[in-house]
């Protein structure tokens, strides 16, 4: 399987439907803050819903519209990241990230969407690439700002979550921004 080093005791891999159990652990033992900003959580219960969405992410791999990483700390899965959209022909996407505490805190996050945004940009030549995130989400925000994405604007009452309208933010960086393109 290909990795690559996030830190000494990190790295990025694929995240595939067979994977399943231990990406439902990775999201029961985070789900408390996942869950409190995306329902990404919510939306993996179970171990049937958990490989529903990983196949989901492996179908979009084979149709180059997406494609899902873990990140793994010291051989356990913490987190990941993932191009929630992917449009070549287009030259656009949307990276998304979710973290248990374990996974947090270490830089592991930043690391492993600076990854994305180098493929994207430097492998791909796609030339936007995009990040949304709940006005609530500081986090989440202080990913887009360390990697040096600019806010385009922001969403109001964009979205429902838990029955209370959010506002979301949506952050761009373009390939003539990307630190690799100069």
């Amino acid at each position: 399987m290909y990795a690559v080093p996030l830190a000494p005791d990190a790295e990025l891999r694929t995240l595939e439907p067979w994977q399943a159990q231990e990406f439902l652990a990775n999201i029961d033992r985070g789900r408390e803050g996942i869950d409190a900003y995306i329902p990404f959580a919510s939306r993996n219960t179970d171990l049937d819903s958990a490989r529903a969405t990983l196949q989901s992410y492996a179908d979009r791999q084979a149709r180059d519209a997406g494609r899902i990483y873990g990140i793994w700390r010291d051989g356990v899965l913490v987190g990941g990241c993932m191009f929630v959209h992917f449009d070549a022909a287009a030259g656009t996407c949307e990276i998304g990230v979710w973290s248990e505490p374990a996974g947090q805190g270490r830089g592991l996050v930043t690391a492993a969407v600076r990854r994305l945004l180098a493929y994207a940009f430097e492998e791909r030549g796609l030339r936007r690439a995009e990040w949304w995130n709940s006005t609530v989400n500081e986090r989440s925000r202080a990913v887009a700002q360390r990697v040096g994405m600019t806010l385009d604007g922001t969403l109001r009452e964009y979205t429902v979550h838990h029955g209370v309208a959010l506002d979301l933010e949506i952050w761009s960086m373009l390939a003539s921004e990307w630190p690799g393109s100069r």
